[in-house]
């Protein structure tokens, strides 16, 4: 009788949890949460209190209200252009490496040859950290060693790519666009591989071409990678960070918010204050962008 009714009662998902499941349940989902909690939401909630305080990192703390943020916006002339930065990384990702790394997940999936050497290639950046890719930028566009300069055979009178502020931004744009690339083109071909090929016969037979097929049957059915993309390059841009400090410590044309956060938190004259506000800046930036994003997909996915 008794195995009857533990039959009935896994058929009705009514399966009752035995106290030693129930001990698993509550490690494997209360450590990773503690774990969340201490490492990122505690001193996101910090950098929140901290931001309305005037601190050395040593001695008291004194609450000094909006003052921190007044003078962010008004007497920091370094934030404007850190800001401006932040959003020209967002925009160059966001309209050149997301649908560049689009455009080489199609060209795979139509079955060119040697696309697994191409995969491997194209996605190799990303193994990278941001830090190394800006040592490799040093290598290329150096001054007086550089590669460019010597294929270009620009000897006498060097471009100084790195140094001159007009240049350097987008140099780096450039290398960070080459490790972005190659993520997107990754979640853009685990996408395409999940589309019904019958779409793509039913949109043939009715007289579609290539890219009305595309752009007609096959993006709107990547919707949920389209956000994952997004999220993600919101990301990537607004927590920049490793390679404009690996190429000039984020000065002289190269300024972000990441760095400023860095430098007046851990810099010579610590204002943990100050610096947390900045912080508090850039997670209301990044908070809005990856939010509106989302409730956008989430209405557009209701619609549908």
């Amino acid at each position: 009788m008794s195995f009857l009714s533990e039959r009935r009662t896994e058929r009705r998902g009514l399966r009752r949890f035995t106290g030693r499941d129930l001990v698993v349940i509550g490690l494997l989902l209360g450590i990773p949460v503690l774990l969340d909690i201490a490492v990122v939401w505690g001193p996101t909630l910090a950098s929140v209190v901290l931001s309305f305080t005037s601190w050395d990192g040593i001695g008291d703390i004194q609450w000094v209200g909006t003052r921190n943020y007044v003078n962010l916006f008004t007497n920091y002339p370094q934030f404007w252009p850190a800001a401006r930065h932040n959003l020209l990384w967002l925009a160059f990702l966001g309209l050149v490496a997301a649908p560049f790394g689009l455009l080489l997940a199609v060209l795979i999936d139509r079955g060119v040859r040697f696309s697994r050497f191409y995969q491997s290639t194209l996605y190799m950046p990303v193994v990278l950290s941001l830090a190394v890719v800006g040592f490799i930028a040093q290598l290329i566009f150096s001054r007086d060693q550089g590669a460019l300069n010597a294929i270009i055979g620009d000897t006498k009178s060097p471009t100084d790519w790195l140094g001159d502020p007009d240049l350097n931004i987008w140099m780096v744009l450039l290398a960070a666009a080459w490790r972005h690339t190659g993520y997107v083109m990754i979640l853009y071909l685990a996408g395409l591989k999940a589309v019904d090929p019958s779409l793509k016969e039913a949109a043939a037979i009715d007289g579609a071409n290539e890219a009305q097929t595309f752009f007609r049957i096959v993006f709107p059915t990547l919707r949920p990678v389209n956000v994952i993309v997004g999220v993600i390059t919101v990301i990537e841009s607004l927590r920049a960070f490793d390679i404009v400090y690996a190429v000039n410590h984020g000065r002289n044309g190269l300024e972000l918010l990441s760095v400023l956060v860095t430098d007046n938190i851990i810099g010579e004259a610590s204002r943990v204050g100050f610096g947390s506000a900045i912080a508090v800046v850039l997670l209301t930036v990044s908070l809005g962008f990856v939010v509106t994003y989302l409730v956008q997909e989430l209405r557009g996915e209701k619609n549908r």
